[in-house]
């Protein structure tokens, strides 16, 4: 297996290469520049946009300022925020953290949710049980992000009170603003955009853990293991879960991605400090600094996700072999 990792690895370079190639030059397709801001400025003249381009080495070929720009990156300088005046890399080394006490929680809370309700659902095979959870996952699925977000916070931030008049939950932010350090107030904020992504990932999980299920239980080797004597507890957690988990693993790695790089619409509407709501200020500012440097993270992030998925189905199915 390592063989077949450090071939993946090395395998990912020109890859990450090709994908910074496509990337820098939609950079440059983006209508108005990174300079958009100061055009309608009374303030600067004609001139003075001239020396700010050449300055940030606007006025050089797009090959120049592409190699350039690959140079830096790879002796760690990905460049400095135009709104911030900060390194790139301090803004996203900020916000990381943030996007992954995040993203982890509603990662974690979502499979310890989904996996026990699909096996049972495929188990009790149109049961209330199942009928009630299939409904909630279609709705998970069906429902928009943006809209949940706002529904949440109406109910429990505005119309919900406390005795004492103040929010039943936080409708915004990481922590109070102005207070000390509290691990309770920490987690009193997580707990809407954590909720809305769990519901969000709730659908797709259930429903993959379902069919997986019920494709493992008409199998052969789960009549053989029931033959040979083994409970049905056993037959399930030790024959069915590891091979109906499978698909889900797939799934798993295609959202781990969009988990870690931030949730987009989640944390701009709740005012979350993290990865997506830094990527959404720097498209709407026009901070293309920032946004080539969230975007190879997030590449990077999906070619590792990949490569992860695989090793995990090596790990849980024992036929395949990495050569």
């Amino acid at each position: 297996m390592t063989k077949y990792v450090v071939r993946r690895l090395v395998q990912a370079i020109p890859l990450l290469l090709a994908i910074s190639v496509m990337i820098f030059l939609l950079m440059q397709l983006i209508p108005g520049g990174p300079l958009a801001a100061y055009e309608n400025n009374p303030n600067l003249t004609p001139e003075d946009l001239e020396r700010l381009k050449a300055e940030f080495g606007l006025n050089a070929p797009i090959h120049e300022r592409y190699f350039k720009w690959l140079g830096s990156v790879l002796t760690g300088d990905w460049g400095t925020s135009l709104v911030s005046k900060r390194p790139v890399l301090a803004e996203i080394g900020e916000r990381i953290p943030n996007t992954f006490y995040l993203a982890l929680t509603a990662f974690i809370g979502s499979l310890l949710i989904s996996i026990p309700i699909g096996v049972i659902s495929a188990t009790r095979q149109y049961s209330k049980f199942d009928n009630f959870f299939t409904t909630l996952a279609f709705m998970g699925q069906s429902l928009p992000v943006f809209w949940m977000g706002l529904i949440v916070i109406i109910i429990f931030n505005v119309a919900i009170k406390q005795p004492d008049g103040r929010p039943f939950l936080p409708g915004g932010g990481m922590a109070t603003i102005g207070a000390d350090f509290d691990m309770g107030d920490r987690l009193r904020h997580l707990i809407l955009p954590a909720a809305v992504l769990i519901f969000f990932n709730l659908g797709t999980h259930v429903r993959y853990m379902r069919s997986g299920m019920l494709d493992v239980m008409h199998q052969d080797f789960i009549r053989t293991a029931r033959a040979k004597g083994l409970d049905e507890m056993g037959v399930i957690a030790k024959h069915g879960v590891r091979n109906a988990i499978l698909p889900l693993i797939t799934i798993i790695g295609l959202e781990l991605p969009g988990l870690f790089n931030g949730a987009l619409i989640t944390e701009t509407i709740f005012s979350w400090p993290g990865m997506g709501r830094l990527f959404f200020n720097a498209i709407d500012r026009s901070d293309y600094a920032v946004m080539m440097g969230v975007l190879m993270i997030s590449a990077a992030l999906i070619v590792l996700s990949g490569l992860l998925t695989d090793v995990m189905y090596g790990l849980l199915n024992p036929r395949i072999r990495f050569e």
